[in-house]
């Protein structure tokens, strides 16, 4: 959940808003994979609220952004990757949560691995 936090509050909404204003002539701040490690105190009830109100404001500030197709075309500059657009950057968001959830998805199936029996031949999820 941190991880999804540090993001909300750093990566995809400031991101776009850089593309928006600045295009790809300032590059987008380096996001840090590890700062969630620097907040271990909280429970996961408060992450998840957290989180939650922070996407809500971030899809409220995408919607208030009235994106056309021809801002989705418009370039930013990301530190590593280079030239990225903002349709690009939008997708990776999407992408991005779907990749966790079949990361959650495969830890909770792997826990069925042996109780599954014979048909885990046919449930690759379950590793």
């Amino acid at each position: 959940m941190g991880h999804l936090i540090h993001g909300e509050k750093t990566d995809w909404i400031p991101r776009a808003r850089i593309i928006l204003e600045h295009g790809d002539t300032r590059p987008f701040e380096p996001f840090d994979r590890f700062a969630q490690l620097q907040r271990t105190d909280e429970s996961i009830d408060r992450r998840l609220d957290e989180f939650a109100t922070l996407r809500r404001l971030n899809l409220e500030a995408l919607v208030g952004m009235r994106l056309t197709p021809t801002d989705l075309q418009r370039r930013g500059r990301h530190p590593e990757l280079g030239p990225v657009t903002l349709g690009e950057l939008l997708a990776t968001w999407t992408a991005h949560d779907l990749n966790h959830i079949v990361q959650i998805a495969r830890v909770m199936a792997r826990r069925y691995r042996d109780e599954v029996g014979v048909w885990r031949q046919y449930l690759g999820v379950t590793g």
